[in-house]
């Protein structure tokens, strides 16, 4: 059996052996950034290849936020180095960096209609009038806002600001768009529009894309990969797949979605596979079922079936989540919704089973 670090370094190997044929567009290399005693980012090495959508996740603190600001240009790495497309940049200012930029915060000029705020950056590369009445009417018909170009910030709804945000960073066709948090501000639809909104912009200009955010399904929705960090450091790389479904360590299991944590779970656990040295075993919700409790069945289908207690039941829409209580641990279980079901009530005697090769193992 492959150890945890064996995998990791399996993944390493894939990676590098990608970017060997498909040159990084951008490269982080050995890159610390330091406030004093503190290290806010510590030698970070990463590669982006061209056209790639990358997101940075992790939670306050983690370091992502200042990886973007390194490599916007708005601060300088303590050590390291920084290259986009071969060279390096480490001392080169944001302003001569060809990146477009959306904040969370949107940062339109208040001043100015959502037609100026779009023609600003091309007149800055020096466009003539003409070119740039023709780029802002079609990136105005492209982002659905034709008929707001002489509306002021303050008079559009806060998803058609950050489609002007938008519009504004992708005008003068970058190499690279850089994304913080860009729609923390908004609520949980106009999120979920926005998400298709930049999905589709993201292949159509095929900018090579680089966002930050703390929401995993806006991470798992928009990107090809996915870093998650930790501390200022990289806990794990990989697709959103391969991440959710193969996370190497507890944190990314936990923070990439739900994790059951089976490190002394009252129950002998079956699985697949044998259990690397060092490492707990880790079960995501939704591979749980649950059932009214019956007499044991033998678990020659490729399942393990466990009997317990309900703890509790909630209700959130198309998901019914429940807490069943097995001995001394508690597993968390997650049902789609659907018509005949059987409801589970606080007290119910049930019986859980998954498949034994749903179990993962994860460094703790």
């Amino acid at each position: 059996m492959v150890s945890v670090h064996a995998r990791k370094a399996i993944a390493l190997s894939k990676d590098e052996a990608v970017d060997s044929v498909v040159p990084a567009q951008i490269q982080f290399c050995n890159v610390t950034k330091s406030y004093g005693q503190i290290a806010a980012v510590k030698e970070l090495s990463l590669s982006v290849r061209p056209g790639e959508f990358l997101t940075i996740l992790g939670p306050s603190g983690s370091g992502k936020t200042t990886v973007l600001m390194l490599l916007a240009g708005f601060i300088a790495p303590t050590s390291g180095d920084i290259l986009i497309a071969g060279k390096s940049v480490a001392a080169v200012p944001s302003y001569r960096r060809d990146q477009g930029i959306v904040f969370q915060s949107y940062a339109l000029f208040p001043h100015l209609t959502v037609r100026r705020n779009l023609e600003f950056p091309l007149e800055m590369r020096g466009l003539n009038a003409a070119e740039r009445t023709s780029r802002v009417e079609q990136m105005l018909d492209r982002v659905h806002l034709k008929d707001f170009g002489d509306r002021l910030p303050s008079q559009l709804s806060g998803g058609q600001q950050q489609r002007v945000a938008l519009a504004r960073a992708l005008i003068a066709d970058p190499p690279i768009l850089l994304l913080d948090e860009p729609l923390g501000a908004l609520d949980r639809n106009l999120r979920e529009q926005m998400q298709g909104e930049i999905k589709s912009l993201h292949k159509e200009f095929s900018s090579t894309t680089v966002c930050v955010t703390h929401d995993q399904e806006e991470a798992l929705t928009l990107s090809d990969r996915i870093v998650v960090m930790c501390a200022g450091r990289i806990e794990q790389t990989d697709t959103p797949e391969a991440l959710y479904d193969r996370p190497t360590t507890r944190f990314v299991a936990n923070f990439l979605g739900e994790a059951n944590i089976l490190e002394n779970p009252g129950f002998k656990l079956e699985s697949d596979a044998l259990q690397p040295p060092g490492t707990v075993a880790m079960i995501r919700p939704e591979r749980i079922c649950i059932t009214a409790a019956t007499p044991r069945r033998a678990d020659a289908d490729g399942h393990q079936y466990v009997e317990g207690t309900v703890d509790d039941m909630i209700y959130a829409g198309p998901l019914r989540k429940y807490r069943v209580r097995i001995g001394s641990s508690v597993l968390s279980v997650r049902e789609h919704v659907g018509s005949g079901q059987q409801i589970f009530r606080p007290g119910d005697n049930v019986r859980v089973d998954w498949l034994r090769s749903d179990v993962r193992f994860v460094a703790p």
